[in-house]
């Protein structure tokens, strides 16, 4: 059958063994994805599908366009910004449906009216209107909200485009003040997607070299292998210019090249010329230019339908596995959030069975935490029991290990509280009382770095409580609550003994010197370590004059003295000086020439000039000082940690789990502990919905899988000059090339003939003749 006379039901391809249309299977899945993921859209916007966004200045031709490639009127015209919402428009290609009835009907259909099926497509362009005025109201305002418009035909190729609104550069009206911006940010957050395919609408009678719509394509899309560029308005350029050279390429080089159109005139819209004249008029103005005769491929709607379908038909087969991997890692997302949700509960019994299984994961998180085998180990860093452990060996033992335990005492008050010790005799060896009260008081020092670290590991335990949350307490805050307050509670009573017992540590060091510990150095010991010190001193800081030389009958004074001493015997003094008696006394003072006035002690007294024995007697307490402290000091850093262990955190992992069943555990309070907001009711409602979809999108792409893979793995290399893509086996390079041969005019799109184009398109009245006839 000839070409002139072939019926719409040839151009599917009768004969079975005729390819099939490009794009028969996979650009309509695309179009059902959509379908599928519309209900849901807000939740799953990350999700990019396959499209192409339709961008142009305003009155660049973008409506004029779109409306040819439907071969339809229904988009809102005017002067002023007439696209202030973005329309998804799917076309879906009607000759293939195995049902008779809708088989070469036109219909068209929203998304925000379901079921409901526009024939007059004058009443779409003014629901278009309508639905618009009902988001942004009257002013010449835009907004994102997506308004979504799947037209069926047997007219079109199955594609899916965004008509995005006219970049503008001036507010006119009530427009806001940054409404180009908000138009800009909006296109962009279209085009900026990688699986986004731009269709760059530019008219001819403006410079081209700075058209705002390729400029925008370029940021987007810097190497140009996702643009498609359209230069309307061809027949209206200047007399004797002509765009070859942005036909070519040879300006701005796009990889999948530009296409020529014409577009209707405002005339010939206002004398409702139809679409078929108009596409008649275009072929015979292409074909007859001296120019654009000889660059046909380049040229016309029937060619940008054609490269339109071929292009997104091969994106789509290139991003499909991707897509399904990306489906895929969503349901895997909100697979984990259905189970913070769970399931609804109905009985007493299943309450119980959650509120058990609740705490019972919950203790053993906290175990696994405090134990180090949590299935979440860091390896940033420190958590659980390591942080309890650092803050034993590198914070507490550390800590006391740098304490010099005679660094707030200088030796002018050890000299003090010696002096203060012997009372009026001179001390020989290191009085034991001041040696005791100067420990006594370093050992003092110990109680605070031991409460601090029972409170560091108190501080560990309640984040471990926090971070091992399990996943169900989000779903009951009220639980969550009372389980803080019990485990708050419960820490704060076992860090009551545990303050008692490190408290008692310290008592009883302070409570019993033992200078018997075989660690201990002992007096005698010290003295002689002192002296060797305080000779090698003595050389190079000789004594003062008023410095009181020591007796050489010293060491038999030592036998003198007679006070018992950990560090030695002292003997008390033999027969004093005999005194003289008071007569002579007498006698003496009435000799006295004159009165001597002593001067009155002052209130605070300091002991006297030092001398080398004093010095060597500090030499020593220090000494002994710092032998005692690191026995203690040693003590507190074995058993502070042992106290915190045992009273503290063992007693956690042994009895928590007891705990929340005797205070939370209870029938009275399931009701009330596992009540659930209502936010997380419709949460887990939306987020059944969220799954149910995109299992429906995995089990759609799944079904045309095996159809979709062999063709985009078995890719025949070298690029198409057309599309600039590669070619795929079931395009042959005649099918992508030829527009004479009559071979290739038997694929869906037709050859530049008035009558191809009125069988693309046709009119009004073949349209409703062909409805009222129902074939």
């Amino acid at each position: 059958m000839g070409e002139e006379a072939r019926p719409a039901d040839d151009l599917r391809g009768a004969n079975p063994r005729t390819p099939a249309p490009i794009g028969s299977s996979v650009i309509p899945i695309v179009n059902k994805l959509q379908d599928i993921l519309t209900p849901v859209r807000g939740q799953l916007s990350q999700i990019s599908l396959p499209q192409v966004a339709v961008v142009g200045s305003q009155s660049s031709g973008k409506s004029s366009v779109l409306e040819a490639l439907v071969g339809r009127d229904f988009l809102p015209r005017g002067c002023d910004i007439c696209t202030r919402r973005p329309l998804v428009l799917m076309l879906e290609n009607s000759s293939r449906r195995p049902d008779n009835e809708d088989r070469v009907a036109e219909w068209g259909e929203f998304r925000h009216l379901p079921g409901k099926r526009f024939y007059d497509f004058s009443k779409i362009r003014q629901e278009i209107q309508a639905e618009t005025v009902r988001e942004v109201g009257y002013n010449k305002g835009v907004s994102d909200k997506e308004i979504r418009l799947k037209i069926s035909s047997p007219n079109v190729l199955d594609m899916s485009l965004v008509d995005l609104p006219g970049i503008t550069k001036v507010p006119v009206g009530d427009q806001p003040s940054d409404i180009e911006a908000r138009i800009r940010k909006m296109i962009m957050a279209h085009i900026r997607q990688e699986n986004c395919i731009i269709l760059a609408v530019s008219p001819a009678n403006s410079d081209l070299a700075t058209s705002d719509a390729l400029q925008m394509a370029r940021e987007a899309d810097p190497t140009g292998s996702r643009t498609i560029g359209v230069i309307t308005k061809l027949d209206i350029m200047d007399r004797g210019t002509d765009a070859r050279n942005f036909l070519l390429g040879k300006v701005i080089p796009l990889r999948l090249g530009y296409v020529g159109v014409v577009n209707r005139s405002q005339e010939d819209i206002n004398k409702n010329r139809s679409i078929a004249d108009a596409l008649a008029y275009e072929e015979r103005f292409f074909c007859d230019h001296p120019v654009y005769r000889g660059l046909l491929d380049h040229c016309g709607i029937p060619q940008l339908a054609r490269k339109l379908n071929q292009i997104l038909e091969h994106h789509i087969r290139t991003v499909l596995p991707d897509l399904k991997a990306e489906l895929n890692s969503f349901a895997v997302g909100v697979i984990k959030e259905l189970r913070t949700y769970g399931e609804a509960m109905e009985s007493r019994g299943e309450q119980g069975v959650i509120l058990l299984n609740i705490l019972t994961r919950y203790c053993e998180a906290f175990y696994a935490m405090v134990d180090g085998k949590s299935h979440e180990m860091s390896t940033k860093e420190l958590s659980g029991g390591a942080r309890i452990q650092y803050i034993f060996q590198s914070i507490f033992v550390k800590s006391l290990e740098e304490v010099d335990p005679c660094e707030d005492l200088n030796d002018d008050d050890i000299r003090t509280a010696i002096q203060n010790a012997t009372g009026l005799r001179n001390s020989l060896f290191v009085p034991e009382v001041p040696f005791e009260v100067l420990v006594r008081r370093q050992i003092a020092r110990l109680l605070d770095p031991g409460l601090q670290c029972l409170r560091f590991v108190y501080d560990e335990l309640m984040k471990m409580s926090r971070a091992c949350e399990v996943i169900e307490l989000q779903r009951f805050p009220f639980l969550r609550k009372r389980m803080d307050e019990v485990m708050g509670k419960f820490l704060r009573d076992g860090i009551k003994p545990a303050e008692r017992m490190i408290a008692n540590l310290i008592e009883m060091e302070m409570d019993y010197i033992n200078s018997s510990n075989p660690n201990f150095l002992g007096g005698t010991k010290a003295v002689e370590l002192a002296k060797q010190e305080f000779k090698p001193s003595q050389g190079s800081h000789p004594p003062s004059n008023n410095e009181r030389p020591v007796s050489s009958g010293g060491s038999n004074a030592t036998k003198t003295w007679g006070i018992t001493s950990m560090f030695g015997s002292r003997a008390s003094s033999g027969k004093s000086q005999a005194s003289r008696s008071l007569g002579e006394t007498v006698s003496f003072m009435e000799q006295i020439p004159s009165t001597i006035q002593l001067r009155e002690p002052p209130s605070t007294l300091r002991p006297l000039e030092m001398t080398e024995h004093d010095a060597v007697i500090i030499i020593a307490t220090k000494l002994l000082l710092r032998s005692y402290y690191d026995i203690v000091r040693k003590n507190i850093q074995d058993l502070v940690p042992k106290a915190i262990m045992h009273f503290l955190v063992n007693h956690t992992k042994r009895n928590l789990h007891s705990t929340f069943i005797q205070k939370l555990y209870r029938d009275d309070l399931f009701e009330e502990l596992l009540q659930e907001p209502d936010e997380v009711v419709v949460k887990r409602k939306q987020t059944h919905q969220v799954y149910n979809v995109l299992q429906k999108a995995i089990q759609t792409l799944e079904e045309v899988e095996s159809d979709v893979l062999p063709q985009s793995s078995n890719l025949r290399l070298g690029p198409d000059t057309t599309t600039g893509l590669l070619k795929t086996p079931d395009i042959s390079s005649s099918s992508l090339h030829s527009t004479n041969n009559s071979d290739s005019r038997s694929s869906y799109i037709p050859s530049f003939t008035s009558s191809s184009a009125r069988r693309l398109f046709p009119s009004e009245e073949q349209s409703s003749a062909v409805n009222s006839n129902g074939v």
